[in-house]
């Protein structure tokens, strides 16, 4: 059954150019759900032995270990996508998600940080001297700049960045999808600081590969890596949310709608994404914003009339 699975996943490498991301995440989930068939008694044989109720049994299972309707959501599509494949294979003769419901998951709005918040954390590195506060400095301003995910960012290479043009290009965006974003001036000074003393110095002997940002090896950064910059100067400015490189990608979208600098459908293409539907939603954060910040200029707007006023 295990074999289907890696048929699977190279049907989505291959076919569909999803990015290792998401197969690690088709991996893991599809995996769970394998080794739960596993240690049924008898396990089941073949995939046609799975039938609904042994799917929804094992939801039910994921749901009282206490699993977010959102895991779970997430889960059901895997699976579903999955089936389907099987039947498309002629694995199985029925699907039987066809008809299986997902759980409804209440939309969040995403987590941002202020303008006070994004300008402290930026301003952190400075206080630091040496190539490593150069290439964190030119990080975060490239990663507030373009709102690229972390993996785009790490896998840029330096001729992905033209200064003089004040353009970043990610070539390996979501679904292998190439984009252009451009860079404003005060990234592009971080950036042409970094590349011209920083990066010289972090490179070892006859092994620089190009990769734009490298760690103390000389070699690329990682995600993980970039997770623990991120972390370390958030501590150093004082913010006190988890700060993670996706929530900068937020603050990235917010930010420029907020201000207006760029369109709803400009932001689209900033972030890569496939459907304007998914970019809407910050709409819907710069109007929370904008809320909170008349609510606290007009906290008498918030009081209930009274009951029985009086005339």
């Amino acid at each position: 059954m295990r074999q289907q699975l890696e048929d699977f996943l190279r049907y989505l490498r291959v076919e569909k150019g999803h990015s290792e991301n998401t197969l690690v995440a088709y991996r893991n989930d599809l995996g769970q759900f394998i080794g739960a068939l596993e240690a049924r008694v008898p396990p089941p044989a073949s995939w046609g032995e799975v039938n609904k109720d042994v799917i929804v049994g094992y939801l039910a299972q994921l749901r009282e270990r206490g699993y977010a309707s959102s895991t779970i959501a997430r889960k059901v599509a895997a699976l579903k996508s999955f089936c389907h494949f099987l039947l498309t294979e002629g694995a199985v003769r029925e699907d039987p998600t066809t008809t299986l419901d997902s759980p409804k998951v209440k939309k969040r709005l995403p987590r941002t940080l202020t303008n006070d918040d994004v300008e402290r954390l930026l301003a952190a590195p400075a206080r630091e001297v040496g190539p490593k506060a150069q290439r964190d400095l030119a990080l975060l301003e490239l990663l507030y700049a373009t709102g690229m995910r972390v993996t785009e960012l790490v896998t840029l290479r330096v001729d992905d960045v033209n200064l003089v043009a004040g353009i970043a290009r990610v070539r390996h965006g979501k679904g292998d999808k190439e984009r252009i974003i451009p860079i404003h001036d005060r990234a592009i000074a971080a950036l042409r600081d970094y590349i011209e003393r920083g990066r010289p110095s972090l490179v070892k002997t006859g092994e620089d590969k190009g990769a734009l940002f490298l760690n103390h090896r000389g070699q690329q950064l990682t995600r993980q890596g970039t997770w623990l910059i991120i972390k370390e100067y958030a501590q150093m400015a004082g913010i006190q949310a988890v700060v993670t490189p996706h929530m900068l990608r937020h603050s990235f979208a917010t930010h420029m709608l907020e201000s207006q600098k760029a369109t709803l459908a400009d932001v689209q293409h900033f972030l890569g994404h496939a459907n304007i539907s998914t970019t809407q939603i910050y709409t819907q954060v710069t109007s929370e914003h904008k809320r909170r910040v008349y609510d606290e200029a007009h906290p008498r707007a918030r009081e209930p009339e009274p009951e029985n006023p009086v005339l």
